[in-house]
């Protein structure tokens, strides 16, 4: 049985790794969107979409104004007084690996110090608008390096679980509010406003970020509309940042880590193809599992017709409370607090 600080650690370690590379893919896709408003004055909707969208609202009022593309960078990127920048998290990444060093593989280890080495080595012009795409793509890459190695040379143990269950459920809530960096703001009232040459680049910009563009045309073989590209990165289970996904994934390993084993045909690669996790009884009255296991299914029996008539900023916004929910019955049942 793990205990629970190292368990704590490995969820912890895990989420704010996918945290910076999530803030990376909200920055990057409000620089994409400010970029292809006409006139620069009215850029500023964009990067207050981005604080918005990233939940800083509150933290950036405490030491900024009017959000500003040099200001918001500046907090999503490296204010240590923000938990939830890029530099903050890369902080709280090491911190946590180091209380759990003998319980990592030497490959994860040196993915996460290596990062945390190389982004001593930021300067002021790595955070202007010209040379921020430089540090979010290296955020995204030492983030793949981590994902990597951590699925490549871990043992499937309670250790490398925990680190799966936090790394899927930073990553559905932070899908969710990249979808809505482009809606909160911009499209307030419905589907019904959508359309024309900006919308669509618009939402080329929500793939773009996510690396999806040519995911879309795969899936769909068509120009692009916002309900197909909802639809993708919400309900479809082949994309693996989609909030189906991440679901699924979420309830995998809970599962595993409320010890109740996958049924016959299940694994975790059948889940990732998004497949139903088969459990069998015994373990299930786990809150934390029951409430995944809610949120699974209600995103299997929906469909995107009906997230929009309910409303896709209130849906996006009740499904991160549910996370959110669910990440406080995990901590209650299983860590530290």
């Amino acid at each position: 049985m793990l205990l629970s600080r190292t368990a704590d650690s490995m969820y912890w370690m895990a989420r704010y790794i996918e945290r910076a590379e999530s803030v990376a893919r909200l920055l990057d896709v409000g620089r994409r969107m400010s970029s292809l408003v006409p006139d620069p004055d009215d850029a500023s909707s964009e990067w207050t979409s981005t604080i918005e969208a990233a939940g800083c609202e509150a933290s950036f009022a405490e030491t900024h104004g009017t959000p500003t593309a040099s200001n918001v960078i500046d907090h999503l990127v490296r204010d240590v007084r923000n938990p939830s920048s890029i530099f903050a998290c890369l902080a709280t990444v090491r911190q946590n690996a180091r209380a759990v060093r003998t319980a990592l593989s030497q490959d994860v280890w040196d993915a996460v110090n290596g990062m945390w080495i190389e982004s001593q080595e930021w300067r002021d012009e790595d955070f202007t608008v010209e040379g921020l795409p430089r540090v979010l793509d290296w955020v995204k890459e030492r983030s793949q390096r981590f994902g990597g190695a951590l699925a490549n040379t871990m043992l499937r143990r309670e250790a490398y679980w925990w680190a799966r269950l936090g790394m899927f459920l930073e990553r559905a809530e932070n899908s969710a509010r990249i979808v809505d960096v482009k809606y909160h703001v911009l499209l307030p009232r419905g589907p019904s406003d959508v359309g024309g040459h900006l919308d669509y680049y618009q939402w080329g910009a929500v793939l773009g970020a996510v690396s999806a563009f040519r995911a879309y045309h795969w899936v769909y073989r068509d120009r692009l509309e916002p309900l197909r590209v909802a639809e993708l990165m919400i309900l479809r289970p082949e994309l693996p940042r989609s909030l189906l996904s991440c679901a699924s994934q979420v309830t995998y390993y809970l599962a595993r880590v409320a010890g109740s084993e996958p049924g016959a045909g299940a694994g975790e690669e059948d889940d990732e193809l998004g497949g139903p996790t088969k459990t069998v009884t015994g373990h299930d009255r786990s809150p934390s599992l029951s409430a995944a296991r809610s949120i699974e299914h209600a995103l299997r029996t929906t469909t995107i017709e009906r997230i929009f008539e309910i409303g896709l900023h209130e849906f996006l916004t009740d499904f991160v409370e549910s996370v959110n929910a669910l990440g406080v019955d995990v901590r209650r049942e299983y860590l530290l607090g």
